[in-house]
């Protein structure tokens, strides 16, 4: 039978997986390979995807892609026994002590001077940044979601001026399956460090060992770091530390990267293995004797064949020929081999399936597992189901349950909105409108008690006061909605909400992972097209980026306040939930035309790991809210403060820098009023909204403030626009062209054409928008 026939709490045992290309082998180095047991653990609240439980981690697949692999009929799950606590009776070694991985004949110092660069690399969503931010000291995002790190960053480690350690996107296997694996496998590859920092999950040790020996074989000095040891002690297992380390040949440290535990070990034996070059003792891991011996003689002659062209490259001989033997195409073409020499490596490699009854992908996926298995079996004591995973389950009943999943999330975003614009951050931004009123008026009366210039109180009041205090006033609702998404990232829920909108994403033309970029957008754009670089698929990449605009973010939270007020006072919260869902109907809308269009074909299969819930770290969240406010702050005193002097001082002087009473004829009044035009069908001709549109380009806050600076009052605007107007004009400020720094990241991540693409072609929707909106209005 098949995989998508078992039902939910049945165990089997896999017999082949099917399918090909780098989906396979993804599901190959994720662990379901021939002979491991899988158990169905429940199917998504629509039907698919559905969740698995696989070398004691949760993994989700589509029903299309588990339908490609062949399981036995079911059976009772293998019986674990338990293990009495043990402790290691042997002192850990330290640093340069000679341990079993030690090889004095190998080793030879660096030279003084010389930078120990660090690669700090694992499996996704297991704690690397963590372990970054104890190393540096530095405060990057973490969260609890597989891909939070899209990006290399690098640092100093604290106490070590002469290190610098980059902290890498998550990779399972260097077999890389979306575009931020690509940038760990090319920085190890490329950039050569002279040491690399493994972090394992100790929780789930056989899936992470798997990366674990790839990066053995490259031939680099390393060290691997055990995270989270203290929820393994706490639920009954253990781990022989110095068994391990026989076994791979290289120090192995137990550290807690939350708690701070086992660092400065960790450091010590990193800095020193950098220093004196010492590699991994072991980077053979098949038997002659074994099973396994079709694929020692198939890695052992493809060695001999390429030994060579591995030395040219600087690639170790050892990884070029397991990735060859996988049918890797970039190590293929990256070793330059000559057309006899494909031909040879062809039959030595069909030789080996011909030997083992596996294929290549899976016989070499087959070999590292029943290694690890020995590795696990000689030293790791299993723990009892963690308190975490009980914990999860039971939550999970709910918050992924076939009737209560949907229910649940929607009723989850609806909390974090009605506590956003509602309660919290409403009720904060009524306590600093107050404090910056009572700011202004006490400016203005002391400018007026010292008899400043005219012109200079205009400056200071109606500019920068009215201007910047304007916008200043929203930073509690944006700093409120950040904690919250904030939140649910750290506690593992996000990772839920892609499980659950898979199918209905998938309509879309998109995957479920497409949600977590989507849903950072309500944040930011910004770092919602960053976070796009976890989504396997190039294409399903560019159409998430080019739909993450039409999700409101927070910086257009002070333009739907300050019109919601002035015209729509008693609706305030249902316009702005209005305006949010419209957004996402246009999303969906354009995803539809997108999918007929631009991108035709197949999302691609969602294949992710669904972390425990844990609790959200208050230093973390603390971090991303500071960051945040520190953001906002820093642009509503740069870029705001310059737009909104540039405005004043515009609106105040005419071509001839004489001072204007009345604002039509100053040079503002001149430039703006050549686009004016265009919007007077849509309602809104006026140039002075045609000039906060503009500036609204810089930074969405700035709208807000051009308006006070150009009417002084609501009043004055509620009487030149109709609820209507107002309407038309709101919906075009949803949907117009993100601000300079989301165009500069879309430019970042897919060129300038398709930056250009997305302001003339967000413009033109939010004028066909507004146009609708305004036409529709005027029969009511």
């Amino acid at each position: 039978m098949t995989l998508r026939e078992l039902q939910p709490g049945k165990t089997a045992t896999i017999l082949s997986v099917g399918g090909e290309g780098a989906l396979r082998q993804h599901l190959l180095d994720m662990g379901l390979i021939q002979g491991t047991e899988v158990t169905v653990v429940k199917y998504a609240p629509m039907g698919d995807p559905v969740e698995l439980r696989i070398h004691g981690y949760e993994l989700t697949i589509r029903l299309d892609d588990a339908d490609k692999i062949m399981i036995s009929k079911p059976h009772e799950a293998k019986w674990h026994p338990e293990c009495k606590p043990f402790k290691d009776p042997e002192a850990h070694p330290g640093y340069g002590e000679g341990g079993k991985y030690h090889n004095k004949e190998e080793e030879h110092e660096l030279p003084a001077g010389t930078t120990l660069t660090f690669a700090l690399a694992g499996n996704q969503n297991c704690g690397k940044t963590t372990l970054f931010n104890q190393l540096t000291g530095s405060n990057q995002h973490v969260g609890n979601f597989p891909g939070v790190t899209v990006d290399r960053k690098d640092g100093v480690i604290k106490g070590h001026p002469e290190t610098l350690i980059t902290d890498l996107p998550g990779i399972y296997s260097m077999s890389p399956y979306s575009s931020e694996e690509i940038v760990t496998r090319e920085f190890v590859l490329r950039d050569k460090p002279k040491g690399i920092i493994n972090i394992v999950d100790a929780t789930n040790m056989e899936r992470n060992l798997y990366l674990t020996m790839q990066l053995m074989e490259l031939n680099i000095p390393m060290v691997v770091a055990l995270n989270m040891m203290d929820e393994v002690r706490a639920n009954g297992g253990s781990v022989r530390i110095n068994e391990m380390e026989s076994f791979l040949g290289l120090p192995v440290i137990p550290i807690s990267a939350a708690k701070g535990e086992g660092i400065e070990e960790l450091v010590e034996h990193a800095v020193h293995v950098a220093k004196y070059q010492e590699c991994p003792e072991v980077t053979d891991f098949c038997d002659e004797e074994d099973q396994n011996g079709g694929v020692h003689r198939c890695l052992h002659a493809i060695m001999h064949l390429i030994e060579d062209h591995a030395e040219k490259a600087g690639i170790s001989v050892r990884f070029a020929s397991s990735k060859l033997a996988e049918n890797d195409q970039g190590m293929m073409e990256l070793l330059n081999l000559s057309q006899n020499e494909k031909e040879m490596l062809e039959h030595i490699i069909c030789q080996m399936e011909e030997e083992t009854g596996l294929d290549r992908n899976s016989a070499i996926a087959d070999m590292r597992f029943r290694y690890i298995e020995k590795v696990c079996e000689a030293a790791v004591i299993r723990p009892h189901e963690s308190k975490e995973r009980l914990r999860s389950k039971q939550i999970d009943r709910v918050l992924t349950g076939k009737y209560t999943g949907i229910p649940a999330f929607i009723a989850i975003m609806g909390i974090v909105f009605f506590l956003t614009f509602n309660v919290v951050g409403a009720g904060l931004q009524s306590l600093l409108e107050l404090g910056i009123g009572k700011l202004t008026e006490v400016t203005a009366q002391a400018m007026e008690t010292f008899h400043v210039n005219e012109v200079l109180q205009s400056l200071v009041i109606d500019g920068i006061f009215h201007g910047v205090g304007s916008v200043l006033s929203f930073l509690p609702i944006i700093v409120t909605l950040f904690f919250f998404l904030s939140m649910l990232e750290d506690s593992g829920y996000m990772a839920r909400v892609a499980f659950i909108m898979d199918k209905l994403l998938r309509k879309m033309g998109l995957s479920g992972r497409s949600i977590v970029p989507l849903l950072i957008g309500f944040g930011c754009t910004v770092p919602g097209v960053m976070a796009s670089r976890t989504l396997p698929s190039e294409r399903d990449r560019k159409m998430t980026i080019l739909l993450t605009p039409f999700m409101s973010c927070s910086a257009k939270l002070p333009i739907y306040a300050f019109f919601a007020a002035a015209f729509f006072p008693r609706y305030g919260a249902l316009v702005m939930i209005g305006l949010y869902l419209f957004g996402i109907l246009m999303g969906i809308g354009t995803a539809f035309v997108f999918r007929k269009t631009l991108f035709k074909g197949e999302p691609v299969p969602f294949v992710m790991e669904l972390p425990n819930y844990r609790m959200p770290g208050a230093k973390n969240v603390g971090h991303l809210l500071w960051d945040k406010a520190k953001d906002f702050l820093h642009r509503a005193f740069t870029v705001i403060f310059i737009a909104t002097i540039m405005i004043w001082f515009l609106q105040s002087f005419d071509l001839h820098l004489n001072m204007v009473t009345d604002s039509q004829n100053s040079i503002l009044a001149a430039v703006a009023g050549v686009i004016a035009p265009l919007f007077v069908p849509v309602g809104f001709g006026d140039w002075r909204i045609s000039t906060a549109l503009i500036t609204g380009f810089m930074a969405k806050e700035s709208v807000v403030s051009t308006l006070t600076v150009l009417f002084g009052t609501t009043t004055a605007l509620s009487g030149l626009l109709s609820p209507l107007d107002a309407m038309a004009l709101l919906v075009f400020c949803l949907l117009y062209t993100p601000c300079v720094a989301a165009i500069a990241s879309v430019k970042r991540e897919l060129g300038g054409r398709w930056a250009c693409g997305v302001v003339i072609g967000q413009c033109l929707i939010a004028w066909l928008a507004a146009f609708v909106v305004h036409l529709i209005g005027t029969f009511f």
